[in-house]
């Protein structure tokens, strides 16, 4: 099975853009797919070792500061509201509930990585919401209810496989340790999840691009931009604290069904298609970063 890993990623992405009505259909499967893989993830690493260090301050402040202040600055330029909106979600977005997967797959610390999924998670459940009432184009929806609808999309598929990985530690070791045994089919289980959100993005960009296609230029280009910028500081940042692998890869990769849910439902959905191609891009660099290792 591992000499197999380094082609699953391309085929599951061109699988996506060649079948993404038949994809888009089930895309509904995919909380369920993300539930299975964190439980495995949360069940592989020591929960008590879980501790917040100085990188994830600092990845905290580059999504918040960053995502506000480009979109302040295309503002003030004169540049397209929609485009704006985009960078902003691009960048606040929360980080791939699965990317311990990948990330761990090529040498990150498991416990950092699992740490900032829960922390960055979490941050954006607080922040988004005073963001979108300031900013959003549904301010009628307030921070309470906004914050509210934030929780209880990301906590059923966080908090729970999250507080079934401590019970099964403290109280069921032997079944913790089963399951723990499994973590490497995290990896074809995310590529699953992949292959439907993937055509899910595809499939949003034919709805909503017809008579937008100079917003959709610039929101795939700056997507690619950002791709490049997120994944470049968050290995900076990690090579300063012992990471390289895991900071990019924090950083970098979006948990892109959720920001497009988040967009859809706080900003202009348009805006959504800024990271629908982000989940291109980041996956084929994905896949690039796995084929290499796999050469290695």
């Amino acid at each position: 099975m591992q000499r197999f890993r380094p082609y699953v990623l391309p085929v599951a992405i061109v699988l996506g853009l060649l079948l993404h009505r038949w994809c888009a259909m089930f895309s509904f499967l995919v909380p369920f797919i993300i539930f299975t893989i964190l439980l495995l993830t949360f069940t592989a690493v020591d929960l008590r070792r879980l501790r917040m260090s100085i990188i994830d301050l600092w990845l905290i402040l580059f999504q918040i500061v960053v995502s506000i202040s480009c979109y302040v600055l295309i503002t003030l330029l004169g540049g397209s509201h929609i485009v704006a909106e985009g960078v902003l979600i691009g960048v606040l977005c929360p980080v791939a509930s699965s990317v311990a997967v990948v990330a761990c797959m090529l040498g990150a610390n498991r416990e950092m990585v699992t740490t900032y999924t829960i922390v960055g998670n979490l941050m954006v459940a607080i922040v988004a919401p005073v963001v979108f009432s300031l900013v959003g184009d549904h301010p009628e929806l307030g921070i309470w209810n906004s914050f509210l609808l934030m929780i209880s999309k990301i906590g059923a598929t966080l908090a729970l496989p999250f507080f079934i990985a401590v019970v099964l530690q403290f109280l069921l070791p032997n079944v913790n340790n089963f399951i723990a045994r499994y973590k490497g089919l995290g990896f074809y289980l995310w590529s699953v999840a992949l292959l439907f959100t993937l055509g899910q993005t595809i499939d949003f960009i034919f709805l909503h691009g017809e008579s937008n296609w100079i917003s959709i230029a610039w929101l795939g280009g700056l997507s690619l931009l950002f791709c490049i910028i997120q994944f470049s500081f968050g290995r900076w940042l990690g090579r300063r604290y012992g990471d390289v692998i895991g900071g990019g890869q924090l950083l970098g990769q979006k948990n892109s069904a959720m920001g497009i849910w988040m967009a859809n439902t706080f900003l202009s959905p348009l805006s959504a298609v800024f990271l629908a191609f982000y989940s291109v891009y980041q996956n084929l660099f994905n896949a690039w970063q796995i084929a290499k290792m796999k050469k290695k």
